[in-house]
């Protein structure tokens, strides 16, 4: 299998072609807003979701790629490995999920609000919190007759491993006896769908904080979420494959053993995908 190695490199045309795609994007943002004002939060809100998602994703050249199916088991808690920004086009887009999403995104103008119109719940991560994002993540499975998506890394990586899960949240599946929790895989290719090996999928793709990685290697540039997505706009694209595994029967673990399970399948599955073309 070949794999992209050298450094992505745009021209002139191309950078034209990523600001009318980066100025798109704003407009499509800004036409969606009136309709958000008026739906109330909830199934239908998330339903609206992955069309909005959709429309945003193709302006910024997201093409996603789904493999297998999400149980019809509710509720449906599903986790996944984090490595950029573009995860929250694309599994609204691929599975019409929700999200368990980090609480400085509640504060981000604009993006916060439309986080929040689509059910998404925030909660801080740091342990002194841990109590009340417990609390939340749980009202929220009681009630949501859609998917949820968990990032149990609690940050986003270089793509070159994935991260131990963190176990906090996981007390949920000793709350919420008839939850089911499914694991999602996520990897990233070109526009076209050819691998890309660590340093290309760091330096172009992902989305991380350097000082935040325990292994491989480290981006060149660190960018603003919006400035990757442009910078992915200029590359012309991105592919992102979704590969829906099995639930996992967790019954009888505490929440280090299910973290530690979950890890294993997510991070397994993962390196076995990353460097392997996905046919469709």
């Amino acid at each position: 299998m070949k794999v992209m190695t050298d450094k992505c490199k745009t021209n002139i045309f191309e950078d034209a072609i990523a600001l009318l795609r980066a100025v798109l994007f704003v407009i499509i943002v800004l036409l969606h807003v009136p309709v958000l004002v008026l739906i109330p939060i909830g199934r239908f809100s998330v339903k609206y979701m992955r069309f909005f998602m959709w429309t945003i994703g193709k302006a910024a050249g997201v093409r996603v790629r789904t493999h297998g199916n999400l149980s019809k088991q509710r509720p449906l808690l599903c986790v996944a490995n984090h490595i950029s920004v573009f995860e929250f086009f694309s599994v609204p887009i691929g599975y019409g999920c929700s999200f368990v999403g980090k609480i400085d995104i509640a504060s981000y103008p604009l993006v916060g609000w439309i986080a929040k119109k689509f059910g998404v719940v925030f909660v801080d991560r740091r342990p002194s919190h841990a109590m009340e994002a417990l609390a939340a993540v749980s009202k929220q499975m009681h009630t949501a007759t859609y998917p949820v998506v968990l990032f149990p890394e609690g940050t986003t990586t270089n793509g070159a491993y994935v991260k131990e899960f963190k176990s906090s949240l996981f007390n949920i599946a000793e709350e919420i006896k008839d939850l089911t929790i499914q694991p999602l895989v996520i990897t990233y290719k070109t526009r076209r769908g050819k691998c890309v090996n660590d340093q290309v999928l760091a330096n172009d793709y992902a989305y991380f904080d350097n000082a935040k990685q325990d292994a491989g290697p480290k981006c060149e540039v660190e960018r603003s979420a919006f400035g990757q997505i442009f910078h992915v706009a200029r590359l012309g694209g991105i592919t992102v494959d979704i590969t829906a595994l099995e639930p996992v029967p967790l019954a009888g673990m505490d929440r280090k053993e299910i973290a530690k399970t979950l890890h294993e399948i997510v991070s397994n599955k993962y390196m076995e995908l990353k460097d392997k073309e996905i046919k469709k």
